[in-house]
């Protein structure tokens, strides 16, 4: 390296560490009584910073830059404030701002949504870039809805395009899907809690039993299919449960007892708070519905706990820890075919069908800003957790439960550690800015899966039982694996700013994948009369090692600061997981051959705000997978006491690479502030109307397997319909939501819906279906009650067809429920 070359890097160096940072601090005080006011929160347009004032009034924002700075004051009590600082210097200011006694719901839910959409725009947040990507936040305050038992369609009603399996669960477990993704437990997307892995196993089982809770939620994050550079490599992306954070006071304590027709009683409290150094938050919640579920043998007992522990070191170093806990049982109803769907959706002939997950996270986490311009981010966690489900499930969705048979009993066991690290870095190249993201990750999976025999009565028993073989049914086979997997991985991405309003965004992960299944399973052999010919047990191991490299580049450009273009594309992978690998089910086959996922998402658009009249994000988007995972309808096979495959005679949905396959579509969210349009002046009025709609087309391009080439994909409704208005006065909001999707396939072999003749419930479309809901919400003071009416019009229909539990058969999406809540806030 030459001299000149050497003072060039020096000189960037330096100009990256000292560019002029300035402390903003003073006293808020009542501007009639002029005495503190303790725990005002504050909120930093410019550099999206946030703080509080203390007990005394007292408050400091620290490593602003130098320029225009709008700070927003608030909290409950007092009117929302916004001043303007031109931060050249460190400063000392004194904030009078009114109090108001009657301040309404409607001014705060405006407020909060003015400063906020702004937070949604930004490039970086946290560590983590937003820059080009498309990502969309749900805050979830701002939802009129059913909260008490987390209603999907309400909660994500702003977020574009999601396919939700409407499910019986009130809420425990959230299952989405999108642009052709399977929703089932939303196996596609990475899922996290507070920036942490929630589901089974990231790779090998990436389904989500467990979901926060609405009530606990501050923000929902969704970034799609270009996630894969910084939080792993699925085709969905991210989605990130943000939950509530420890109040500024020294104790605040929220309660919120609800009732619902469908769902029953549900208790929901926390109490968090601030004092000095240490901050607190958490949360229990139950539910309870054995005596009001819609469907006989549907009742569900739920007890859901978590704390968020918190120490600031120094005004730059804080540590923390979490744990969460979720047990539950619940009864199982069954699948139904399409003809008991049609002549009474409420119908269950299984009576011994039985589902429990207990779940438990620990984790701790370690944040340190070196400045405003260089932090890092460490979140270690363990996870030990299971599920069992035990019952009698056949192809034969109509067939009548033996009582004295054994049941079928499926029980895993995830044992999973992992450890993340995140540096983030602004510094500046010949006078321009940019941001360094670089990370890496660990994980570690221990998991066991077992099936077998269980036992004959119809209680909650999850206990495997010894039998003679002569004693079993044919269809209740036997296997035992562990799948221990392994995942290394590191990343970077990088913004580049070409100029003020032009940035490019470049990125890489890189990926180490060990799967490993290690483990034996049971197959039995009868002759026409159910004799035993052969009872063998079998070997299958199987270690799988491969390296992938994923390239993305994103791209923002911003004319105006309500208006920007972006665009992003990105590789993505998806590893076959231990469901792919091994699995006995009498209506489900996995071809032993089935290899992973690859391939990549585009997205291009424009989003902004004009004025406060209309919030909007528009895209058009790509999906191309190579050897595409996906299920056909075939008749099924054995191995026959010669060792050979030979068919059985049964129909099954059968899954392995069934092609190339494209999906593309255009996606639109546009929200209109009527009220500021036509009634500027009507500050206690809200009136708002939103629109978010998908269209979505999709093809096999190619496939080897006969009749698929041509086909749609599964899981693509072509229409997917969300609107409503959202309206208020004063403390009084209103929300009222139409939800429309399309017909969409189950399978690659796009087999119709037979109403009359399917035995099993899993073959055919899923029709389309139109739901109304309508939700009310009331403050006064402390006290809030929440009432509605999920699916207005009783609307009889279904999303689901299951192959396995909770089916196999078609899962009724539930009836018209009232549900209310009565919430306390001191």
């Amino acid at each position: 390296m030459d001299f000149r070359t050497l003072l060039i890097v020096v000189l960037v160096f330096l100009t990256s560490v000292v560019n002029a940072q300035y402390k903003l601090s003073g006293k808020i005080i009542d501007a009639e009584t002029e005495k503190p006011i303790p725990f005002m929160e504050l909120y930093d347009k410019m550099s999206g910073k946030e703080t509080s004032s203390d007990i005394d009034g007292y408050f400091e924002l620290n490593d602003l830059k130098e320029g225009i700075h709008h700070i927003v004051f608030y909290n409950d009590d007092y009117a929302w404030f916004e001043k303007a600082f031109v931060m050249d210097a460190n400063k000392t200011v004194v904030v009078k701002i009114k109090k108001s006694n009657e301040l309404s719901e409607v001014l705060i839910q405006a407020k909060r949504r003015e400063v906020f959409d702004l937070k949604r725009a930004k490039d970086v947040e946290g560590t983590t870039i937003y820059a080009g990507k498309k990502n969309e936040f749900v805050l979830v305050d701002q939802i009129v809805g059913n909260k008490s038992n987390s209603n999907a369609r309400q909660v994500f009603a702003q977020v574009v395009g999601l396919n939700i399996y409407e499910s019986i669960n009130c809420g425990l477990q959230l299952s989405i899907g999108g642009r052709g993704l399977d929703p089932n437990r939303t196996s596609n997307f990475n899922t996290r809690q507070n920036g942490y892995d929630i589901s089974a196993d990231v790779l090998g089982y990436p389904e989500s039993y467990y979901t926060p809770p609405a009530e606990a939620l501050e923000e929902i994050q969704v970034i799609r299919g270009a996630a894969s550079l910084q939080y792993g490599s699925q085709f969905g992306g991210l989605i990130n449960f943000k939950l509530k954070t420890p109040s500024v006071k020294p104790l605040e304590v929220v309660t919120r007892q609800s009732y619902d027709t469908n769902c029953g009683f549900s208790s929901f409290n926390s109490f968090s708070g601030t004092n000095g150094k240490f901050s607190h938050y958490t949360y229990v919640s139950y539910k309870n519905n054995f005596d009001e579920a819609p469907r006989p043998n549907m009742g569900l007992e739920a007890f859901n706990a978590f704390t968020d522990l918190n120490y600031r070191l120094s005004e730059k170093t804080s540590i923390g820890l979490e744990f969460t806990h979720l047990s539950y049982t619940a009864q199982q109803p069954g699948g139904l075919t399409d003809a008991q769907f049609y002549e009474d959706p409420t119908f269950s002939n299984r009576t011994r069908n039985w589902f429990r997950v207990n779940w438990n996270l620990l984790t701790a986490k370690l944040n340190h800003e070196f400045s405003g311009d260089e932090r890092f981010n460490a979140i270690f966690w363990g996870m030990n957790s299971s599920r069992s489900a035990i019952g009698f499930r056949t192809n034969r969705v109509s067939q009548i439960d033996d009582l004295e048979e054994p049941r079928d009993l499926q029980v895993g066991d995830f044992r999973n550690w992992g450890a993340e690290l995140r540096y983030l870095k602004n510094y500046n190249i010949a006078n321009k800015k940019s941001t360094l993201l670089v990370g890496s990750k660990y994980y570690q999976a221990f998991n066991e899966e077992r099936q077998g025999p269980g036992t004959t009565g119809n209680d909650a028993n999850f206990s495997f039982v010894e039998y003679e073989v002569e004693d079993l049914p044919i269809e209740l086979r036997q296997s035992d694996f562990d799948f221990p997997n392994l995942n290394i991985a590191v990343f970077a991405e990088n913004i580049f700013y070409l100029s003020d309003k032009l940035s490019l965004t470049p990125g890489i992960r890189f990926e180490y994948i060990k799967t490993e299944s290690e483990g034996t399973f049971r197959s039995v052999n009868r002759d026409l009369a159910d004799n035993v010919l052969l009872d063998s047990t079998f070997d299958d191991n199987r270690t799988r090692e491969r390296n992938i490299l994923l390239l993305g580049l994103g791209a923002s450009y911003k004319p105006l600061e309500s208006f920007e273009v972006y665009a992003n594309f990105s590789q993505n992978y998806r590893s076959v997981t231990f469901n792919d690998i091994r699995i006995i089910n009498p209506s489900f086959q996995v071809d032993e051959n089935i290899d992973d996922e690859s391939g990549f998402t585009a997205d291009l658009g424009i989003r902004g705000r004009y004025k406060k009249v209309l919030s909007y994000d528009a895209n058009v988007f790509g999906l191309l997978y190579n050897d595409r995972i996906d299920e056909v309808i075939r008749t099924g096979t054995r191995i026959n006491a010669f060792g050979e495959t030979v068919e059985d005679g049964r129909i099954v949905r059968f899954r392995g690479n069934i092609g190339t396959a494209f999906t593309y579509g255009f996606e639109s969210l546009l929200d209109w502030n009527v009220r500021e349009t036509f009634f500027v002046n009507s500050d206690a009025y809200k009136l708002n109307y939103y629109i978010n709609l998908a269209l979505t087309q999709s093809e096999f391009t190619e496939s080897e397997v006969p009749g698929v080439e041509g086909n749609e994909l599964p899981f693509v409704p072509n229409v997917n319909l969300r609107t409503g208005l959202k309206m208020g006065y004063k403390n009084l909001l209103v929300d009222l939501q139409y939800s429309y999707l399309s017909e969409q396939y189950t399978d690659a072999s796009n087999a119709p819906q037979d109403r009359g003749d399917s035995v099993s419930g899993i073959i055919g479309t899923i029709p389309a279906y139109s739901v109304f809901d309508l939700s009310c919400s009331y403050r006064y003071r402390k006290w809030t009650i929440e009432t509605g009416i999920n699916n207005l019009l009783n609307e009889v229909y279904f999303t689901q067809r299951a192959t396995g539990y909770p089916g196999p058969g078609i899962i009724p999406a539930l009836p018209r429920s009232y549900y209310l809540t009565l919430g306390l806030k001191l």
